[in-house]
């Protein structure tokens, strides 16, 4: 019993230490992430918007630095594009995959990890989907939300 009430305050205390910095807590191979989140991502996105302003329609690569898999996708739609498609699918905000000081630095390997699931999401909809025989109705498509479900890593089970 001492034990536990001690683990349950070290836990607690990491947890509440960790929200202060919005950085996950690691014990023993379990990752808890922080549900306080201090990344204001209205604020960012208005900022965004509000930077390339008379610029939206531009090709997204011509306007933001390091562009890979949205090229010639229009600037203005690119901050509801990684809203819709990647903070609400996967539960995140913009800070999962980007340093806000430098958005278009690939120092986050979960940036490298959301183009290649991208592709990934793409050559399911265009290549695999379509070869299969007897879909009847609108063609189906898959997206972020499909296995991720708000979650980051994607769904394995369905719970009942």
């Amino acid at each position: 019993m001492k034990y536990t009430i001690s683990a349950i305050l070290l836990i607690s205390i990491l947890i509440l230490s960790s929200w202060t910095k919005n950085q996950p807590v690691i014990i023993n191979d379990y990752e808890i992430i922080s549900t306080v989140d201090t990344f204001d991502t209205k604020a960012a996105i208005s900022e965004i918007l509000e930077s390339i302003k008379g610029r939206e329609n531009e090709a997204a690569d011509s306007v933001f630095k390091n562009i890979e898999i949205m090229k010639g996708f229009p600037a203005g739609r690119l901050t509801a594009i990684m809203e819709m498609a990647f903070n609400n699918s996967l539960g995140v905000n913009c800070t999962h995959c980007h340093n806000p000081d430098d958005w278009a630095s690939d120092e986050k390997e979960e940036k490298n990890i959301a183009r290649e699931m991208w592709k990934m999401t793409g050559k399911i909809n265009s290549e695999l989907l379509n070869n299969i025989a007897d879909l009847k109705g609108q063609p189906p498509i898959v997206n972020c939300t499909t296995c991720h479900r708000g979650e980051i890593k994607p769904a394995l089970n369905i719970s009942k």
